[in-house]
């Protein structure tokens, strides 16, 4: 199944650094018209924990892009994280198939929620926003060939959910209540919506 790309365009006119090593990340931001550079943060996410989705994702995306920043002298910092909970349990992102298979079969005919955090900082005065971005995913049944052939394609290892709706795992997805690029890894209206509050800071007397 196919969704429409919610890629809000950029209004944002200043240099930004994405703290992500997600290459789905660079794209959507790409596709959006954003001038950006990427600066991978060195964190471990498995030191940050919280059985609430929505607080881990964003303290996980605030401590992206505060660490970034904090080597920076200006330039807004965008941090983003997104995981995946059923019924209230965050799913975690798989290291390898047993992992993968094991989430899958959980998610297979379920409705879950995709939360991404998201944080803004301006590494030259300080300021930060911070928020997240819920959509909610109704996925079919998955018969165990396509759940196996799927997981011996790797694609869903690192994945929030063990599955990339962007690449061949929306044909597993019945219908998303919500935003496209949440699901994805970065919501872009909330991007563009934070990134025009932050513009006013910046230039405040």
């Amino acid at each position: 199944m196919r969704f429409e790309v919610d890629c809000e365009p950029a209004r944002y006119d200043g240099h930004l650094v994405l703290a992500s090593s997600s290459e789905r990340r660079r794209r959507l931001m790409g596709q959006a018209g954003y001038d950006f550079e990427v600066i991978a943060p060195a964190l471990r996410e498995d030191h940050l924990r919280s059985n609430d989705a929505r607080v881990l994702a964003e303290s996980l995306a605030y401590a992206k892009a505060r660490q970034v920043a904090d080597g920076l002298e200006q330039n807004v910092v965008i941090g983003a994280d997104t995981v995946v909970s059923l019924a209230g349990e965050v799913m975690g992102k798989p290291e390898n198939e047993t992992q993968a298979r094991e989430i899958l079969r959980r998610l297979s005919g379920t409705t879950h929620q995709v939360i991404t955090g998201l944080c803004l900082v301006n590494a030259r005065r300080g300021e930060r926003l911070m928020g997240a971005e819920v959509t909610r995913v109704t996925m079919n049944e998955m018969s165990e060939e396509d759940l196996e052939s799927y997981i011996r394609s790797g694609e869903g290892i690192g994945k929030a959910g063990a599955y990339a709706i962007q690449e061949s795992g929306d044909r597993f997805v019945q219908s998303i209540e919500g935003s496209f690029t949440n699901v994805v890894g970065l919501p872009m209206k909330l991007l563009a919506d934070f990134l025009d509050v932050i513009e006013k800071l910046i230039y405040r007397d």
